[in-house]
């Protein structure tokens, strides 16, 4: 079997991605190979266990479609394998032989996910292209984590959750450009580390990134904070004042809770936006305004323009990208990861041997609300960390017990997608949910928000049987 890549076909608009088909049937390698080639896909066929390692020395696919049945090896044993040399490829399973237990085994041991033969044409090229691209965001979210992990000195956790994977991409987007970009969320939902994110990724990411806290800075003072002033310019003005614009030189500002600035401030910033110019308090000359104006608040915005904390005007100006950060109970996918990367970080600042959660802490942080976010997160934590006695932390080293910020139990959730869409995420959320229960159907009908017995006629609906 040739190691050479099949070319996509010339009707395609150009190359997607590369798959790798290991299926010992030629009926099958010959429909994946009309249907992806057809698609756009660069494609490398493989019949057994030993054609598919003589891959591994080719460049890396993105997506493997893995036969279970092969003649020199089971398909199961074959994706660590595959895991192991292209970690970052997605591994879709074949078989004749759907089960619920194939099926739950072959994600625990790292498959995006399965697919039973015969399969509808349509729904395969769907959930090629859905790990294609669930490959490409993961790779493109790594490089931000990566960089989210720079900032913060090596403790900054895996976002596992879609919408801030939805939010990193959009920073990845932007942040070249010089646009101004308005932060908005909660208290506490890490709107500083978006920003410091957003520089660091900049053209400007070598100059100064200057932070600004509207809400503390004197009323009577603010002006001259910003835009510095002119010897005598007021009382005590005994020499000339750089602002933070002109700290901010070549870099980027970050002005935080901008509805707490005067609306008299909000209009000369105004024109800091429009003409990149600005005037120091009691000069004559105007300074150039060398620098990215990033802008966050707490506040909902359409409350903040009814209620006159921000003029539409400048809103106008500051929010050409506006990026919305989710509070923490909406995106709970992300909580144990960031209390983990929180742990490893305050363990190792106090010198404590605490390599964990006992499950009853961690069911307790999954189910709290969490009304400060991260940032509150982050506290109690700190604090477990240090009362805590054993070499985990347990549910009594914990102070949100009963009454603190009330748990829920987790819904499922669906994207609004077509039918078929829809029923493949649908029963990719089965698979998964029984996959991270061990099997255990009552626990994966509690994760998804269902009842037992739904849970069972949507596994026969789907032919996962047992």
């Amino acid at each position: 079997m040739s190691t050479r890549y099949l070319p996509a076909s010339g009707t395609s608009s150009g190359t997607k991605s590369r798959v790798l088909v290991v299926d010992d049937d030629p009926d099958t390698l010959d429909l994946l190979s009309e249907l992806l080639c057809g698609e756009g896909y660069e494609l490398c066929l493989a019949m057994s266990a030993k054609d598919l390692r003589s891959y591994f020395k080719a460049p890396e696919p993105d997506v493997v479609l893995l036969d279970l049945r092969l003649p020199d090896a089971n398909g199961l044993d074959l994706i660590a394998d595959i895991k192991t040399q292209w970690p970052a490829c997605e591994v879709v399973v074949l078989t004749n032989y759907g089960s619920i237990d194939l099926a739950v085994e072959a994600v625990k041991r790292g498959a995006f996910h399965f697919q039973s033969k015969p399969f509808r044409i349509e729904s395969l090229l769907l959930l090629v292209q859905r790990a294609a691209e669930h490959k490409h965001l993961s790779a493109r979210t790594e490089t931000l984590q990566q960089a989210v992990t720079a900032l913060s000195q090596g403790a900054s956790p895996v976002f596992r959750s879609p919408a801030i994977k939805a939010v990193l991409r959009v920073v990845e987007r932007v942040a070249p450009s010089d646009a101004a970009v308005f932060l908005t969320g909660e208290s506490g939902t890490g709107k500083e580390v978006l920003a410091d994110l957003i520089h660091s990724l900049s053209q400007r990411g070598r100059g100064p990134l200057v932070k600004v806290n509207c809400a503390a800075l004197p009323r009577e003072l603010i002006e001259s904070e910003l835009f510095g002033a002119v010897k005598g310019a007021y009382t005590g003005a005994h020499s000339d004042r750089e602002g933070l614009f002109g700290q901010a030189e070549d870099g980027s500002i970050l002005l935080d809770e901008i509805t707490e600035m005067p609306l008299e401030t909000q209009s000369k910033l105004l024109r800091v936006l429009q003409d990149k110019q600005y005037r120091p308090v009691g000069g004559k000359a105007t300074c150039q305004a060398n620098c990215r104006i990033i802008a966050s608040t707490n506040h909902h915005t359409e409350d903040a323009l009814r209620q006159g904390k921000l003029r539409a005007d400048l809103y106008y100006r500051i929010s050409t990208v506006t990026i919305h950060l989710p509070p923490l109970r909406d995106r709970r996918e992300d909580i144990m990861p960031l209390a983990s990367s929180f742990l490893k970080r305050f363990a190792a600042q106090a010198d404590r041997p605490i390599a964990g959660f006992s499950e009853a802490a961690a069911g307790m942080l999954q189910a709290f609300d969490w009304p400060g976010n991260v940032r509150q997160l982050e506290n109690e934590i700190q604090r477990a960390v240090l009362i805590a006695e054993g070499s985990t932390i347990d549910l009594t080293d914990l102070s949100i017990g009963d009454g603190g910020g009330g748990g829920r139990e987790c819904g499922f959730e669906v994207p609004v997608v077509g039918l078929q869409g829809l029923q493949g995420v649908e029963r990719d959320a089965i698979v998964k949910a029984l996959a991270r229960a061990g099997g255990n159907k009552t626990i994966a009908a509690r994760e998804l928000g269902v009842t037992r017995q739904t849970l069972y006629n949507k596994i026969r609906h789907f032919g996962l049987v047992d």
